[in-house]
């Protein structure tokens, strides 16, 4: 896959610096974000790897990263926090709604539409979600964090049908799996590597229009 490009905006470490590994290894131009220095991400830094500063929940920071129109072959927006540790519908404040929901779904859809022009006819736009977003498949609780990546998956197929499909480029909401990583825990079934190169393979694979709700594994997922 050489010559390709994708942008992996939130790649400081977890799943985003996992990604920025394997595209990498698969001959990929990347330009990977981060908020706060990670001395991890600059260790890969060279040919192949731009680094650029940017925060999902400050437009200013990723309104202007330099890409030029139709650059981009794909994009994976990777933003995302469990939310206050009480995660209850009963307790929580507006500050910690606010939180969650901007950093889980509002952010990453304003970048979404923000970043849209850089991408090529035909690629692939990709959001990280959770199957704690799905209403199907919900037993519940970790309300908040669940109804931010539900509203993920809502906010990134209307833009699959508003703003992607003309282009026929084709949005993803990705679920990752569980993922040993500093919100995944150590008891998780999925290390970073095996998750990456399942999503990995799905971006490399998609792309032509309309939406997915689907997992590292390549299997679509129930709303």
């Amino acid at each position: 896959m050489a010559d390709k490009s994708v942008f992996i905006l939130g790649a400081s470490r977890g799943i985003g610096l996992g990604l920025v590994r394997e595209f990498m290894k698969r001959g990929w131009h990347v330009t990977a974000s981060e908020r706060d220095r990670s001395d991890e991400l600059h260790a890969l830094e060279g040919d192949g790897l731009r680094i650029v500063t940017a925060d999902v929940t400050d437009t200013g920071t990723y309104a202007d990263l330099g890409f030029d129109d139709a650059s981009l072959d794909a994009i994976v927006i990777n933003a995302g926090i469990t939310g206050a540790q009480h995660q209850s519908a009963e307790q929580a404040t507006r500050d910690e709604v606010a939180d969650v929901m901007m950093t889980n779904a509002f952010g990453p859809a304003a970048a979404a539409k923000a970043l849209l022009p850089a991408l090529k006819d035909g690629g692939t736009l990709a959001v990280m979600s959770s199957l704690m977003g799905s209403i199907a498949e919900s037993s519940g609780g970790y309300e908040l964090y669940r109804t931010s990546k539900t509203a993920l998956n809502m906010l990134a197929k209307g833009i699959a049908e508003q703003d992607a499909g003309p282009r026929a480029i084709e949005v993803l909401a990705l679920h990752p799996g569980w993922v040993q990583t500093d919100m995944g825990g150590h008891s998780a079934k999925l290390t970073v590597e095996e998750s990456v190169s399942g999503l990995a393979d799905v971006v490399e694979r998609a792309g032509g229009g309309g939406f997915r709700f689907v997992e590292y594994s390549g299997k679509e997922l129930p709303f």
